[in-house]
């Protein structure tokens, strides 16, 4: 279950959790000196970061494809790559 309500510019959000998951993420947290909260915020946030990072480079990709210039290089096909270029004959 998820609960999320607002409180200004932050959010609360509500989760359920199985109880060996929480104990674990206490214990990670308190390792690292910061609340659960906190660790749960932080991981969320790089979380997001991570597919906007994603999200961008998988754009400028496309984008640089898109825009490549065709220089005429050869165009292989299936079976040319295979039998010709491998030496593979089906057989």
């Amino acid at each position: 279950m998820l609960n999320v309500s607002e409180c200004g510019d932050e959010a609360k959000l509500d989760v359920q959790l199985d109880e060996e998951v929480i104990g674990r993420t206490k214990v990670l947290a308190a390792e690292r000196g910061i609340s659960v909260s906190g660790l749960v915020a932080q991981q969320m946030a790089e979380l997001a970061e991570a597919r906007d990072r994603y999200a961008t480079a998988r754009d400028s990709a496309l984008r640089t494809m898109a825009e490549a210039i065709d220089r005429g290089g050869r165009h292989w096909t299936r079976a040319e790559l295979h039998n010709g270029r491998f030496g593979w004959n089906g057989t």
